[in-house]
């Protein structure tokens, strides 16, 4: 309803002070931070104040004489040095949100999310869980203001990473396909994590310059890209039984996706070839006859906002800057192969129905039981595949150390003349993962004095050392199962655990999203499990407390259905007279109106917050309103319509990020 009454404000604000003072500025309305200064509030009079050379203030107070009439909004009052000020009619929006009434937003343009994209080489870890997180929640954002929305997770199964581990299998195990595949088979090995440990290996070969590791990546790689020979069909017995772990490992939290583009269709499919010629003939690229880069294809430096990164933090695990010169991006290498962002501009080409002729076809993943995506292929495919790509805007969750290439795909969008969806190419960037000090202790991770010291240790996957994403995860159920069991002794061990799964995956979501994008996570189990503070445990014992009022008013009422009427507005209008239950279903009603801002803004953070707020403000109610032993029924029938509506929006923003909501804790 707060959105409904914010578009009529907005409206009518905005045509009044085109009819009145022949104007046309921007409204802003915001939420006052203090009950006394109103419902929502507007400084349209002091940007106002600019244009007509007057005091804001006298402004403000014509506005608040002369608009005429706003449905909902019962008053308007001229505040400060000239902000205006309106209040609700209580009654009327007490009724609408009690009711679940809420226009909704029809687009039917689609968005396409690409997110995770973990490279098949090894097992998930804690810093995948962040992308997955974040763009899970982005999908449920979007999804929740009713747009359509198509998520993808692309899988590089041709690159770098996926070359090094099937080098490893090959060359320093001596393995071929069918003894590979049997290990993927044996129920006793983690295959993930059996990999995690030999990319481990074999990365150190590449920090101690052992030629002959450069010769073997340099050997599969081309293998890989070619599609042919043994290490070819290594690679791919590799890169599918990782996804397959990366797949499951995703849904132990909730993460879905609708279809997974793979590198080696685009290469197979001509996807870069038609793009390569799309570059040349339009001038994007330029072919370098002198110089570091002689015999490369390149995309010159004045086409990019940002500079190539440099030091630590550079653009990529596998070494994509290599030979380049005065800022000039290689696309295409002086051996002929392309790099990992020449494929990427290709993929983003198509995700904007942009490469004309070419397309994906597709097999489903059946395997995988109900909500399996579907997986491109470069023959065969099914007839009744849906019609994937062709996005009018489309999200890349990478993190901010790929900022570098993402905007060399940008730039080569605007190259290619297509400026309206290099404008919607949105990198949705964001910091790394790190663990907190005692989160090292308690994972059995060593660090010296100086580690203990700091404020969080960063990880690495190429050195080994990190959390796998499966790993955590069943820390925090052992942790969380613990604590239920102590509080429910009678429940059965299913039960327990079930209760502490959603507890461990509520803890873990909230964590990855209540700091903003562009903040380092230190990541620690106690203060993620915590049933008080600002987590994930504090919001579903809010939703919790609710179900639990609800249940035993029912129960009081001999066991059936409680009534959900709406009490009447006579019966509204006298009980949010007073003042703290109005701010409570204030409180209780932000939902939609969070969702829309946090979507506008990119930070999913507003969220995490607002639901924790709500969790308070319902808490606090819980602890000083004895509901079930009202006397008064009307007053009784009020505070009740309030438990459901928070039940209801706590459940709205959970599901929106992807908390779950327990029968209880």
């Amino acid at each position: 309803m707060l959105l409904t009454l914010e578009k009529r404000l907005r409206e009518a604000f905005s045509a009044h002070i085109a009819d009145r003072y022949g104007a046309t500025v921007d409204i802003v309305l915001e939420l006052p931070r203090q009950p006394s200064h109103g419902d929502l509030a507007t400084p349209v009079c002091f940007g106002l104040a600019k244009v007509l050379r007057r005091a804001p203030r006298q402004i403000a107070a014509e506005l608040c004489a002369e608009l005429p009439p706003v449905k909902g909004i019962r008053s308007l009052e001229a505040a400060g040095a000239g902000y205006v000020n309106a209040r609700f009619d209580r009654a009327s929006y007490a009724a609408a949100v009690f009711s679940g009434i809420e226009p909704g937003k029809d687009d039917s343009s689609k968005a396409i999310i690409e997110h995770t994209n973990i490279n098949p080489n090894k097992a998930a870890h804690i810093g995948h869980l962040r992308n997955a997180v974040l763009g899970d929640t982005l999908v449920r954002m979007l999804r929740a203001l009713g747009r359509r929305v198509e998520v993808q997770n692309y899988i590089d199964n041709t690159g770098v990473q996926v070359a090094d581990v099937v080098a490893a299998f090959r060359f320093l195990r001596g393995m071929g396909v069918e003894e590979v595949r049997a290990l993927v088979r044996d129920p006793a090995v983690r295959f993930d994590y059996c990999c995690w440990d030999l990319y481990a290996e074999i990365s150190r070969r590449f920090a101690d310059k052992d030629p002959k590791a450069f010769a073997w990546r340099a050997a599969t790689l081309k293998a890989l890209e070619s599609g042919e020979g043994d290490l070819a069909a290594l690679g791919a017995v590799v890169a599918d039984a990782i996804v397959a772990c990366h797949l499951a490992t995703m849904r132990r939290i909730g993460v879905l996706y609708d279809v997974l583009p793979r590198e080696s269709e685009i290469l197979k499919l001509r996807f870069w070839s038609t793009a390569f010629e799309l570059l040349k003939s339009r001038g994007a690229i330029r072919f370098e006859t002198s110089g570091k880069n002689i015999g490369c294809w390149v995309m010159p430096s004045k086409m990019f906002r940002t500079s190539a990164p440099k030091g630590a933090r550079g653009v990529a695990e596998s070494d994509e800057s290599a030979g380049e010169a005065d800022g000039a991006k290689v696309i295409v290498r002086s051996n002929g192969t392309v790099t990992y962002v020449g494929k990427d501009i290709a993929y983003q080409l198509w995700k904007f129905g942009l490469l004309e002729g070419k397309e994906f076809r597709y097999v489903p993943m059946r395997e995988l039981g109900a909500g399996a995506p579907w997986v491109t292929t470069a023959e065969g495919g099914s007839a009744d595949a849906p019609d994937f790509g062709g996005g009018s805007e489309v999200y890349n969750v990478i993190d901010v150390r790929q900022s570098y290439l993402q905007d060399v795909v940008r730039a080569a969008l605007e190259a290619l003349g297509f400026q309206r969806q290099a404008e919607r190419s949105i990198h949705f960037s964001y910091e790394m993962v790190a663990l907190s000090p005692r989160c090292c202790a308690g994972l059995g991770i060593e660090l010296n004095e100086k580690e203990r010291a700091k404020a969080y240790v960063e990880v690495s996957g190429r050195k080994g050392l990190g959390v796998k994403a499966d790993d955590l995860l069943d820390l925090l159920i052992d942790t969380a199962l613990e604590e239920v069991r102590s509080r429910h002794a009678a429940l059965d061990e299913s039960e327990c655990r079930s209760i502490a799964e959603q507890i461990a995956v509520g803890a873990l979501r909230y964590f990855m999203l209540r700091f903003t994008r562009n903040t380092v996570i230190a990541f620690d189990f106690q203060e993620a499990l915590a049933f008080e503070g600002e987590t994930g445990p504090y919001v579903q014992y809010a939703a919790v407390r609710a179900s639990n009022i609800l249940r035993k008013h029912e129960a009081g009422q001999g066991g059936g259905q409680a009534s959900a009427e709406v009490p009447s507005s006579r019966a509204l209008a006298r009980q949010l007279e007073d003042e703290q239950l109005w701010q409570l279903v204030r409180a209780m009603s932000l939902s939609r109106w969070t969702v829309a801002r946090a979507t506008e803004s990119g930070e999913p953070a507003q969220v995490a917050r607002n639901a924790f707020q709500a969790a308070q403000a319902f808490n606090n109610f819980y602890h000083q309103t004895h509901i079930l032993k009202e006397k008064d029924p009307e007053r009784q029938a009020v505070q009740l319509a309030i438990v459901r509506l928070a039940l209801e929006d706590l459940s709205r923003m959970m599901h929106v990020m992807g908390v779950p909501v327990p029968v209880r804790m």
